[in-house]
């Protein structure tokens, strides 16, 4: 290869690496800075995508929250959940509440419903989308107790939400949040 060529190739792959390295940082930053601001990117599907705000308004029907075991370990190793701030070391869950402490929740072969209304998409499902086992909670009827909620998302039937772990103690809630700009 004359040097001439291996010159230019040289400089093109220091172009290169340098962009990609700035866009690595320019990244690292922004999700900081989102972080610090408060605000949360969605990309997942169970909620509409994009930035969510949080709030301190207990009116708020999103959550994020850290999912407790066995459950948060099976997320994490099965790949539900990046890493992040969670004790476990992943990532909290962002969730549309579905049922609060007073309301009924039955969660059939069909789905969730509470107060007797069915929640679309909500049937559990028998495997992920990697064809591993999933099991659901207990079919039953739940009075939501006091200092709980069921999470679910009728945006996307594969959320791992409460229809496989059940209701969510209030205080693996770490935010309330609202929706900033969503697609």
């Amino acid at each position: 290869m004359p040097i001439g060529r291996l010159v230019k190739l040289t400089k093109r792959f220091a172009v290169i690496r340098n962009a990609s390295l700035l866009a690595a940082a320019i990244s690292m930053w922004t999700f900081a800075l989102c972080g610090v601001l408060g605000i949360r990117i969605n990309t997942s599907p169970p909620l509409p995508m994009g930035f969510y705000v949080t709030t301190s308004a207990e009116t708020a029907n999103l959550i994020e929250f850290c999912p407790a075991d066995p459950f948060a370990t099976l997320s994490l190793r099965r790949g539900y959940r990046d890493r992040g701030v969670c004790e476990d070391g992943g990532a909290p869950l962002l969730k549309p509440v579905i049922a609060k402490a007073g309301d009924l929740v039955d969660l059939s072969v069909r789905g969730i419903s509470v107060n007797g209304v069915l929640l679309a998409n909500t049937a559990p499902l028998s495997t992920d989308t990697q064809g591993r086992p999933l099991q659901s909670w207990p079919f039953g009827r739940y009075p939501v107790a006091p200092g709980a909620v069921w999470v679910g998302s009728s945006y996307h039937s594969r959320s791992f939400d409460s229809r496989y772990f059940g209701p969510v103690h209030i205080a693996a809630i770490r935010h309330r949040l609202k929706p900033l700009l969503t697609l």
